[in-house]
């Protein structure tokens, strides 16, 4: 089989869209070849039957330019021959695709987890023989086209370390890019209400850094937030770092904490769950993979109160029972969204592709 692979960043060293070559590795290991079409790339460390071609963006080409290579590309690859195209999160790339893909007989796959639901994703949903995302809560859109498939984690990269045990004090962990949706005044406010009922000592490390000019803005209100609460001795901020180095951090942590609503598919969480620590989650999303605990580990979005109490009690568990809860927990994030079995998802799916399409709607089953 071969296929075409869409995507925004082809770069292992980016903090936020790395673990993309992950993905296209170990779907590259069970094709005969993947051509690899992103906007902009970088470092990427992929298999020999891999190629990369890139639009341009981080060689500053403009927007036209990039649309006339994107095409040049495309039209070279569908000439050589694809078995399909798989779009991942850039449904602007699914749209341009599309037409030319359909004349091929080309089927195209476009994931999408985000609850942002524009015009040019609808577009791409019609577009597309089949939409797919994490879990059912990440798709904004119609379900009639949707499939889903897991998160895709590395549990091979982010596993639990026998040889590192959490800090003492207790490492309260947040990680991901700092912006609005994220809600770490939620985190920053039950940090306060923790350290007044006297659950010290403990302390909050918030790993990643902003992405855009409003998320600079948003960190300098969390900066002034920990100083108006009196948080500077608790609360520390971490830069991006690698894809590599995100598992330390989780196994340093006591509890990773996730505050971004429902509707987002939030990969850090899994990553946590996967090296085996206990998460906190304010999307309910997570319930699936929380299994047992969810009543435990899920709180409403921007309750610090209920933020507090799942925190507290975390706190007072000894530390074989935070033990059990993290193996339970790593169980389910390989049982339903370890990368292995998502590469194996994606490319039976387009095998059933390979014949002709059932006229009913799938209506976000799991494959």
């Amino acid at each position: 089989m071969r296929l075409l692979w869409c995507n925004l960043a082809t770069d292992a060293d980016d903090p936020l869209l790395g673990f993309g070559t992950r993905w296209i590795a170990a779907v590259a290991r069970r094709v005969e070849r993947l051509d690899v079409l992103t906007m902009r790339s970088g470092r990427d460390e992929l298999p020999p039957n891999v190629r990369v071609f890139s639009v341009g963006k981080e060689l500053g080409y403009s927007e036209p330019r990039r649309a006339l290579v994107f095409y040049r590309h495309l039209a070279r690859i569908l000439t050589e021959g694809v078995d399909g195209c798989f779009s991942h999160m850039i449904p602007v790339f699914s749209a341009m695709a599309a037409p030319l893909l359909k004349m091929a007989g080309v089927p195209l796959v476009t994931w999408y987890a985000h609850p942002s639901r524009t015009r040019t994703l609808m577009l791409a949903h019609h577009l597309s023989t089949r939409m797919v995302a994490s879990v059912a809560s990440a798709y904004p859109y119609r379900h009639d086209k949707l499939i889903v498939l897991g998160q895709g984690i590395d549990t091979d990269l982010y596993h639990p370390d026998p040889a590192q045990h959490p800090d003492d004090p207790p490492i309260l962990l947040c990680a991901g890019r700092l912006s609005p949706v994220k809600d770490h005044p939620t985190l920053l406010q039950a940090a306060a209400l923790l350290r007044d009922q006297g659950h010290l000592p403990f302390q909050v490390v918030i790993v990643g850094g902003p992405a855009t000019p409003r998320d600079h803005q948003y960190v300098a209100g969390l900066h002034e937030q920990v100083e108006r609460l009196g948080l500077s001795k608790i609360v520390h901020f971490v830069p991006a770092t690698p894809p590599e180095a995100l598992p330390g951090w989780y196994r340093r942590c006591t509890v990773h904490v996730n505050l971004t609503p429902a509707g987002f598919g939030d990969k850090v969480a899994w990553e946590s769950m996967a090296c085996g620590r206990v998460c906190v989650a304010a999307n309910p999303g997570f319930g699936e993979t929380f299994g047992q605990h969810a009543n435990a580990l899920l709180f409403p979005h921007r309750d610090a109160a209920r933020l507090t109490e799942r925190l507290a009690a975390v706190l007072t568990l000894s530390a074989s029972q935070r033990s059990a809860i993290g193996a339970d927990l790593r169980a389910q994030v390989v049982r339903l969204h370890s990368l292995d079995r998502l590469a194996g998802r994606i490319v039976g799916l387009f095998d059933e592709l390979r014949v002709p399409l059932a006229t009913t709607s799938v209506g976000g089953r799991h494959a």
